[in-house]
């Protein structure tokens, strides 16, 4: 699978850890910075990671910052992604098999290292179910995402 880790700089102890888990599972990792933790602005990493994922030019998407509240609701403003804020496993599996989750978000303040490979462990290894109750509730999803979404300059 391809994921791309994004962090602003209090996401920034979370990432490498998360980035090692990935590979160790045998994934290819796109990181998309932050590379220190100098101050930096969330929403711009929320973008870079929400792009690669709306783009399909990767399968999933890793967001890092203080609460992990932040790049979720900047993440959740691009058409076709759907991000949730997790810090325990059950939300991360469950988030894909229920929501067809693309993008996790965690918080550095919240958890630590170790829950947060543990989070990403989940969240890799779980599958959408593609139940028909999901699919009618995932439409409506997409249906309020197309609703308000604005005319680009084709229309």
């Amino acid at each position: 699978m391809r994921f791309v880790v994004g962090s602003d700089h209090a996401g920034f102890p979370l990432k490498a850890p998360v980035i090692a888990e990935l590979e160790r599972l045998g994934h290819q990792v796109q990181d998309v910075g932050t590379f220190d933790d100098s101050p930096v602005d969330y929403p711009d990493y929320a973008l870079a990671v929400g792009e690669a994922v709306a783009r399909d030019e990767v399968n999933r998407g890793v967001l890092l910052c203080g609460s992990g509240i932040g790049a979720c609701v900047a993440a959740n403003k691009i058409p076709g992604v759907r991000a949730g804020t997790c810090h325990d496993t059950f939300s991360a599996h469950q988030g894909v098999e229920d929501d067809d989750m693309n993008v996790i978000c965690m918080g550095a303040r919240v958890i630590g290292p170790s829950l947060a490979v543990e989070i990403v462990r989940a969240f890799q290894a779980a599958v959408f179910s593609d139940a028909p109750r999901h699919r009618q509730r995932l439409q409506k999803v997409n249906d309020i995402e197309q609703r308000f979404a604005r005319p680009t300059n084709e229309e």
